[in-house]
C-alpha cells in the first residue's frame, strides 16, 4: 500500500506520497511496542518480574519483539507497516497510512530496509519455528527438535535493529510507559486490579539520560576548535582527560564501596577511546553529525579494544592504564556481571580471531581466495556503521549470510554491554566532559 498524502488534491492527478515526520513514526512504534510487550506477556515469553525490573536487556528485547510481531502482521509487498490511527487525528484521517520506502523518514530508512528484508523469511517459517524465533529474541531456548539454525541469524538482525532504536532518547524516555502498560494488562480482558499491580522500577536501566545536553555541548565545542587541530595519540588521551577532568568529587556512585571499581573500569574504557579514534577515523566527523551514534559506536569499539588488549585471562583481571589490575575477586558483587561479560567478550574475540586465521589458511591450502573481510572486521564495521552495514554486505554478496549470524550476534553482545555500562551514573556524569575533549580532537 502506498502512503496517502492528506493534502493531495482529489482531482489533480495521482497522489504523491509525502515523507512522514519522525514524531509520527515514533508514536506508531510506541503504540505497537505496548501491544507487543503485552502479547509477549500473554504468551509467557516475558514474565511480570522481568517486566517490572526494567532490566537493560529489555531495552533491546522489547523493540525486537515489536519488529517480529510487525513482520507477522505484514500483508504488503514490498513490506510496509500500517500505522495505527492516532486518537487525536482519527476523525480527520479517512484512509489508512502505511510506513513504506516512499514515506519513511531518512532517520529510519536503514531500519525499515533491514526489517523488510526479514519479513518474507519470518512469514515463510512454520508456526512452531515462528514461536521459536520469538523465544530466541527473548533469550529463551527454542522448543523444536532439531532446532532451525536459520533462526539465530534472523533474531540477531532483529535485535541489532532494536539495539540502535534503544539508543534514541525519545525511545528511552517513553519505554517505561510501554512496560507499565504490559504490566497493567490482565489476561482476563482488561487492566489488572490495583491490589495486583506491580510498578516498573524506573531507576533501573529504563531512562538513560544521555542525549539532550550532550548534543549541544559537542556541537559547540566541535565548532570551537580549528579544523587544523591534529589528532592526539591514544596513549596521551588518558592523561589529557585526567588533567582536564579530575575524578568526580563524590565518593559514592551506586553504593558504598562500588565507586573505585566502576571508576577504574570507566577510565580504562575512556582511555581506549583515543585508540578507537585513531583506528577508525570516520568516527571523527560522526562526533559532529550524529553525536549519539558516535558516542555509542565509540564506547562499543572501546569495549572490544579493552577486552582484547587489557584483559589478563589467567587472573581474570582488567589491567588499567598504568598497569594496575582489577581482578574479578576484587570487583563488587553488583558489578561482577558486567566485568565477567567484558572478560567473556575478550575470550570470544580471541576465539573468533583464531577461527579467522584458520579459515584463511584453509582457503589458501585449497587454492581458494582468502575472504576480503574477516568475521572480526565485520564485527567492527557493524559497531561502527550500524546494522545497515551487514544488510548492504549481504546484498552485495548475492543475499548470502551466515545462518547463525555470528558476526551480528557478537556485535549485539558488545553493544548490549555498552548500553548497560553507559546507563550507570558513573558514565553519565563523565561523558559530557570526555566528549568535549574528543570533539576537539576529532576535528
Amino acid at each position: 500500500m502506498v502512503a496517502i498524502n492528506p493534502s493531495a488534491s482529489g482531482s489533480g492527478g495521482p497522489r504523491m506520497p509525502s515523507v512522514l515526520s519522525e514524531h509520527a513514526v515514533q508514536d506508531a512504534f510506541h503504540s505497537y511496542l505496548k501491544s507487543s510487550l503485552t502479547q509477549a506477556k500473554l504468551e509467557k515469553l516475558l514474565d511480570v518480574d522481568l517486566l517490572s525490573s526494567a532490566e537493560g536487556d529489555l531495552m533491546i528485547t522489547g523493540p525486537a519483539l515489536c519488529l517480529y510481531f510487525a513482520a507477522l502482521r505484514c500483508t504488503t509487498d514490498p513490506p510496509s507497516v500500517p500505522l495505527p490511527r492516532s486518537t487525536k487525528s482519527s476523525t480527520s484521517r479517512s484512509e489508512p497510512i502505511d510506513l513504506s520506502y516512499e514515506n519513511c523518514p531518512p532517520a529510519f530508512t536503514s531500519f525499515l530496509r533491514v526489517w523488510s528484508n526479514l519479513v518474507p523469511q519470518i512469514q515463510s517459517l512454520p508456526p512452531e519455528h515462528q514461536h521459536d524465533l520469538a523465544r530466541i529474541i527473548c533469550n529463551l531456548q527454542p522448543l523444536s527438535v532439531p532446532p532451525n539454525l536459520d533462526l539465530g541469524g534472523i533474531a540477531a538482525e532483529l535485535r541489532a535493529v532494536a539495539l540502535e532504536i534503544s539508543q534514541r532518547r525519545s525511545f528511552q524516555d517513553r519505554y517505561a510507559n510501554a512496560l507499565q502498560a504490559a504490566l497493567d494488562f490482565d489476561s482476563r480482558g482488561g487492566a489488572s486490579g490495583a491490589e495486583q499491580k506491580q510498578r516498573v522500577h524506573r531507576g533501573r536501566g529504563v531512562k538513560y539520560e544521555w542525549w539532550s545536553p550532550f548534543y549541544t555541548t559537542i556541537t559547540l565545542v566541535y565548532n570551537g576548535f580549528p579544523t587544523s587541530t591534529k589528532p592526539i595519540p591514544g596513549i596521551l588521551l588518558p592523561f589529557l582527560l585526567y588533567d582536564i577532568l579530575p575524578p568526580h568529587p563524590f565518593p559514592s556512585i551506586l553504593a558504598p564501596g562500588i565507586s573505585p571499581a566502576i571508576e577504574f573500569i570507566r577510565e580504562t574504557l575512556y582511555a581506549a577511546l583515543g585508540d578507537t579514534l585513531e583506528q577508525f577515523p570516520s568516527l571523527r566527523p560522526l562526533l559532529h553529525s550524529d553525536p549519539p551514534r558516535a558516542y555509542f559506536a565509540s564506547v562499543s569499539l572501546a569495549i572490544l579494544f579493552v577486552s582484547t588488549t587489557a584483559i589478563d585471562f589467567a587472573d581474570r583481571a582488567i589491567v588499567g592504564v598504568l598497569g594496575t589490575p582489577l581482578t574479578l575477586d576484587d570487583c563488587p558483587q553488583e558489578l561482577k556481571p558486567l566485568m565477567m561479560e567484558l572478560i567473556r567478550i575478550g575470550e570470544a574475540a580471541r576465539e573468533m580471531a583464531v577461527e579467522d586465521d584458520e579459515s584463511a589458511v584453509m582457503a589458501l591450502s585449497e587454492g581458494n581466495e582468502v575472504p576480503e573481510e574477516t568475521r572480526m572486521e565485520r564485527v567492527k564495521n557493524i559497531l561502527l556503521e550500524g546494522v545497515g552495514y551487514e544488510h548492504t554486505r549481504v546484498h552485495q554478496n548475492g543475499g548470502r549470510r551466515s545462518a547463525e549470524g555470528r558476526a551480528v550476534s557478537f556485535a549485539n553482545r558488545i553493544g548490549e554491554l555498552a548500553v548497560k555500562m553507559t546507563a550507570l551514573r558513573a558514565f553519565r556524569e563523565r561523558q559530557d566532559g570526555v566528549f568535549k575533549v574528543l570533539a576537539g580532537i576529532g576535528s
